[in-house]
């Protein structure tokens, strides 16, 4: 990848404007014979293939399964090994929680544990959000202070929740106590640096206290916790890029991926549909829209896959709504793959269309994993998707005489 001092040299600000349409988690894996990408009916996406430059990306490495966090720091430009971020800190953003250098945050899961203190729901069958809402309230009533350490407990989505723990001498440097897979008691608080001792043992009391109070709760009767970490130091994309970049999203932690590069958060409902209403809305006030959709990664872990293609082909139905806008570059593709097959994250690199018309069309057809394969592009790292789509947005310098 180019380092971060020569992309910053070739940049330029100019009024072109690129579009990054992200479904998350939209690579697959054949079930009787076809992916979720293969089974939908998407003209609209194949005719865009069609006239694009086309590949399939790795987030982090070939094999390597990307989170959420190194899959979208990649396709933004940044190197996802140097920039470590926790999916605490993404998620305490993406609700508007500002957070202190020193403050320590998670992503809570509220699931079910059964009489043998095993996992049996790691998401507590998607509780709704009122039902969250209502959990989060009970805890912090009960749970303000630990050891003189405060602790705040805020809702998010469904099962999510953030928790922060604020305080002196606090190290975020712990492993997640989510087991990742049913039937596993929950992982023991566990400090990775000698520094983060005294931080585990105020988690592991929170945790403690927290199945005392919700234990006649079922199905949201124990906690499980994700990406706790402290916030790193981080360019915008702005400084990086010379761009003014927003973001349409209606999920938290990607709303907090894009405060944490310095995007600007637009307002918009639900729907997917409201998601390009909302590009629509802002349009003239920014030259990079990063929008996401999430329900094709939550179909995917859910192991759902006739849902995935309907969401793919609703997707698909909006995109002549955003090449009406005229953007000079739209690149789709996704953050990782999430094959219904496996009900989780996979190392499949993920399918990449890149239209401009500085660029030229490959033979593909269609937007498929195997044929995007077959692109022009080949197969490269996600990290290099920035320059790719500011050389076609006329946004990069020549580098060197």
């Amino acid at each position: 990848m180019v380092s971060e001092e020569i992309i910053r040299s070739l940049t330029v600000k100019t009024p072109s404007k690129i579009a990054l349409l992200v479904l998350d988690g939209v690579g697959g894996l054949p079930v009787d014979g076809k992916t979720e990408l293969e089974a939908a009916h998407t003209p609209h996406l194949d005719e865009l293939a069609s006239r694009s430059i086309c590949g399939v990306t790795d987030a982090v490495s070939p094999g390597i399964t990307p989170g959420s966090g190194p899959g979208h720091l990649s396709m933004f430009g940044y190197d996802p090994l140097r920039y470590e971020i926790g999916r605490g800190v993404l998620e305490a953003l993406g609700i508007g929680m500002e957070l202190g250098k020193e403050d320590v945050v998670a992503r809570g899961n509220f699931a079910t544990m059964d009489k043998q203190g095993l996992i049996v729901d790691r998401r507590a069958g998607r509780i709704p959000t009122e039902k969250n809402i209502e959990l989060c309230d009970l805890l912090q009533n009960e749970i303000k202070e630990i050891e003189g350490v405060r602790v705040e407990i805020r809702n998010g989505k469904e099962h999510r929740f953030v928790l922060r723990f604020s305080g002196e001498g606090l190290d975020g440097r712990l492993q997640d106590t989510d087991p990742q897979r049913e039937g596993q008691p929950p992982r023991p608080v566990t400090p990775i640096v000698p520094e983060a001792q005294r931080t585990a043992r105020i988690v592991e009391l929170f945790l403690e206290r927290a199945n005392q109070i919700l234990r006649d709760h079922r199905p949201a009767n124990t906690v499980l916790l994700r990406g706790i970490s402290q916030i790193p130091e981080i360019p915008s994309m702005s400084e990086l890029f010379k761009l003014t970049p927003a973001c349409i999203a209606t999920y938290p932690m990607y709303k907090g991926l894009a405060t944490l590069v310095g995007m600007e958060i637009l307002t918009t409902g639900e729907e997917i549909a409201d998601e390009f209403i909302s590009l629509k809305e802002n349009y003239d006030r920014f030259d990079f829209f990063y929008i996401h959709i999430k329900k094709t990664d939550s179909y995917g872990e859910d192991g759902d896959f006739q849902r995935k293609v309907q969401i793919i082909e609703e997707v698909d139905r909006h995109i002549p709504e955003l090449l009406a806008l005229g953007p000079d570059v739209v690149a789709v593709t996704g953050d990782h793959s999430t094959p219904s097959l496996l009900k989780a994250h996979s190392w499949h690199p993920n399918p990449f269309i890149l239209y401009s018309r500085y660029e030229r069309a490959d033979d593909v057809r269609e937007f498929t994993e195997a044929a995007c394969a077959r692109g022009g592009l080949g197969r490269f790292l996600a990290v290099d998707e920035m320059p790719l789509m500011l050389a076609s947005a006329l946004k990069l310098k020549k580098f060197g005489a």
